[in-house]
């Protein structure tokens, strides 16, 4: 016992000689090992585990307090972004929209037509100098042709016309002198809307009895205004459809984006077919919520023919304009047949079943010859629609007819011979 606690105890000195440093408040461990075993080899023998340990445990706080670190900068970071929403939505620089996307009140994201009160009246009076354009052809007409009947409507619908610009008027004053209200501006809007609806039927049907009556397909259809009211809507659903073919004539100088030609909204599904072009992005085909992109560029002001053929077998698509084929793709909702029971709209993109319209995504500009097959048409039959060749067949689904398709919120329908009208 004695020579262990001797060995022990020059052990202790040589330690404390050959170290240089200050330990300060360390404390030393002694521990016995026998007398015959190398004092070294020892050291290394109990130590080793021991430094491993320590290294180990150094590690994992480091990276627990790194770990702590980033958490409290990534709470600050919450913090101030939430604190700026906040305040942005007190001082009225944003407003909450549903679905959790925030937009800036009155800011037009499509870009080309304001929507604010000055914008929207400008619109309003550009669109009743041509009612009354229209309404004096009809008068001379009626004039010239000696019609009883001609007479008496056009001196409704002149009386339909100073209501209007009354209605009008009236909401001029009401911005000016004060806002007084947000329920009252609503509902005189909606004054104003429904009498150019019926203003711009009764017109429709006069311009019908003067003329005689065109063709129930030599329409189309104009939006002139980026709203999210105005819109046509087909009368019909569509069936199931394991495959189709669409076509129409549109003619748009809308940017950045022409907005929502049309869309086919079924229970469940708001996207279930919606042929879109929203910003800077190119037009895209939905089909169940799936993207296409396609080579599209229609936003110059002329009339263009474009058609879309799919099949659900592989989902294999292809895209034509103005009788050439554009692009071609696959993958686009293979095996997922159209579905039936829904809403047709032109004009708007439906968020809900038959509603939910938001004014960045309505269509501007004119609409025309909308057919739909549940077929895929061939290269020669699309040329032969977009070159007006009388061999063209209209649509076996849904054929343009005016009796298919009612207009609301100032959409107004005008005579249409699309290859007298490509310039």
């Amino acid at each position: 016992m004695e020579r262990i606690s001797w060995t022990l105890f020059l052990l202790s000195l040589t330690y404390l000689e050959g170290s240089s440093q200050d330990f300060g408040q360390t404390q030393f461990i002694c521990t016995s090992v026998p007398k015959d075993m190398d004092l070294c080899a020892a050291t290394m023998q109990n130590s080793g585990p021991a430094e491993d340990l320590k290294t180990t445990v150094m590690q994992l706080r480091e990276t627990v307090l790194q770990q702590k670190e980033t958490i409290m900068n990534q709470k600050e970071t919450i913090r101030e972004l939430t604190s700026k929403l906040s305040r942005c939505e007190s001082q009225g620089v944003l407003e909450p929209v549903a679905g959790g996307r925030r937009k800036e009140p009155g800011k037009n994201t499509m870009g080309d037509v304001s929507r604010g009160p000055t914008d929207t009246l400008a619109q309003l009076g550009q669109t009743l100098a041509t009612l009354k354009q229209r309404l004096e052809n009809l008068e001379q007409y009626s004039r010239n042709n000696g019609s009883v009947q001609a007479s008496s409507l056009k001196d409704l619908l002149q009386n339909k016309i100073d209501d209007m610009e009354k209605q009008v008027l009236s909401r001029v004053n009401t911005l000016e002198e004060s806002k007084s209200g947000q329920k009252n501006d609503t509902d005189q809007r909606n004054r104003v809307e429904s009498t150019l609806t019926s203003l711009h039927q009764r017109i429709n049907d006069l311009e019908k009895g003067s003329k005689g009556s065109r063709p129930l397909d030599k329409f189309q259809i104009t939006f002139p205004l980026r709203t999210n009211y105005m819109y046509a809507k087909v009368k019909k659903s569509l069936p199931e459809m394991y495959a189709f073919s669409f076509c129409l004539w549109i003619k748009s100088n809308a940017s950045p984006g022409v907005g929502t030609p049309f869309s086919y909204a079924v229970p469940g599904q708001a996207n279930e077919l919606v042929l879109i072009e929203w910003g800077n992005n190119p037009m895209e085909i939905l089909i169940n919520d799936k993207v296409a992109k396609l080579p599209f560029v229609i936003n110059d002001g002329k009339w263009h023919h474009i058609c879309i053929t799919w099949t659900t077998r592989d989902g294999v698509w292809e895209a034509f304009q103005d009788g050439v084929l554009r692009g071609t793709g696959e993958n686009l909702a293979p095996y997922h047949p159209i579905k039936p029971s829904g809403v047709l709209v032109l004009g708007q993109e439906q968020d809900t079943l038959g509603g939910g319209f938001d004014a960045t995504q309505a269509f501007v500009g004119e609409l025309a010859n909308f057919n739909i097959w549940d077929r895929k048409l061939t290269a020669g039959e699309i040329y032969n629609l977009a070159t007006c060749n009388n061999r063209a067949q209209a649509g076996n689904v849904l054929s343009w007819s005016e009796s298919n398709i009612d207009v609301f919120g100032g959409a107004t329908k005008w005579t249409f011979e699309p290859c007298r009208q490509l310039s």
